[in-house]
């Protein structure tokens, strides 16, 4: 696996396990089970791992899991792994957030994690009407002066306020954003603006909720409902990338890739958007280890300059939701944002 320095003596691997998919609205969890499946994915190069504190139960996880990779394998292969997590505070919350709930809410974050410094706190700000945001911004720089965390980082803001952030004292170091063949709207603008600021991408949605796979190569456009929430989400995203018929020629146009290189539409997919400039790593959703080789694929595969000329013939330029990153999910009266979910602290859902 490879890795990448988002900061001196601050390296994550390529690839980073996401935790969403083990929170408790997935179904029972078997704790032990998914503390394993993480020493499993550890010990195979994947060292990075994302939770979030609105993910119900995965904090906890987490750090059951350092815990457990201390015990096995010590404090130098502990060093290693990085465990990334969120500061969303609740849409409700915001008009009346202070300096001691951002506090109690970090301190809540290294209780769960069972550590004394968070390795990458990512900030979010569910509605840029409600003032407060670069006030709390500065509130958790002040967490990280004390020692609380290591680095700084957003998640799903937009460019302008991107910039705000980092020209305004907020140690910015990295974005998380959705990022795909089917959505290709952080390179719009903010890849100029974070590249000028050295601030690298976290990436998520890079197989579309697993549109992006050979599952659904050749299948006919489903029809509603779809199964969950995220295969929802991610039609909505098709739609807006041309529709079922174009999305079925990018999947032949990655089929045809893969099969030079004996590997898969999603490692393909994956690797491609790896390869897009501001980019350190990809955020890979995983429920336990059955996805595991084929992580540990995007890290060895390498696409040739055919390989990406192939895939720009079947990928518009800009392509994917009009606007910003994240402005349509932001609209709550839009597609996109109808099915989002604002208050997800525990305290309020």
């Amino acid at each position: 696996m490879n890795r990448v320095a988002l900061a001196p003596d601050y390296d994550i691997s390529e690839v980073i396990r996401g935790g969403w998919q083990l929170a408790g609205g997935h179904g029972q969890i078997q704790r032990d089970r998914a503390v394993a499946d993480l020493v499993e994915c550890a010990d195979a190069g994947i060292t990075t791992f994302d939770c979030a504190d609105i993910y119900t139960g995965v904090e906890e996880i987490m750090g059951a899991f350092r815990q457990r990779y201390r015990e096995l394998r010590g404090e130098e292969a502990l060093a290693r792994i990085r465990v990334h997590t969120k500061f969303v505070p609740d849409l409700a919350v915001l008009p009346t957030i202070s300096r001691s709930y951002v506090e109690g809410v970090i301190d809540r974050s290294l209780k769960r994690l069972r550590t004394e410094r968070i390795d990458l706190v990512q900030f979010h700000w569910w509605d840029y009407e409600i003032p407060g945001c670069l006030d709390t911004a500065h509130w958790l720089a002040e967490q990280q002066k004390a020692g609380k965390i290591a680095l700084l980082g957003g998640t799903n803001f937009d460019t302008d306020h991107v910039v705000e952030l980092a020209d305004n004292g907020y140690p910015l170091k990295t974005m998380q954003v959705q990022y795909s063949l089917l959505d290709a709207r952080p390179a719009r603008r903010m890849e100029a603006a974070a590249a000028a600021r050295d601030i690298q991408f976290l990436c998520y949605g890079t197989v579309a909720g697993g549109f992006l796979s050979d599952r659904w190569l050749g299948m006919p456009e489903p029809g509603e409902p779809l199964e969950n929430r995220s295969l929802t989400k991610y039609k909505l995203i098709i739609d807006d990338f041309g529709g079922w018929d174009r999305f079925q020629d990018l999947l032949k146009a990655l089929r045809g890739i893969a099969d030079a290189h004996d590997s898969d539409i999603a490692t393909v997919a994956s690797r491609a958007v790896l390869d897009r400039p501001q980019v350190a790593a990809l955020i890979v959703g995983a429920r336990n280890r059955a996805h595991l080789d084929a992580n540990l694929a995007i890290s060895r595969i390498t696409l040739s300059d055919d390989d990406r000329a192939a895939i720009a013939a079947v990928v518009p330029e800009g392509c994917g939701p009009e606007g910003d990153v994240y402005s349509v999910e932001r609209d709550r009266d839009g597609r996109h944002g109808a099915i989002m979910k604002y208050n997800l602290n525990e305290a309020t859902a």
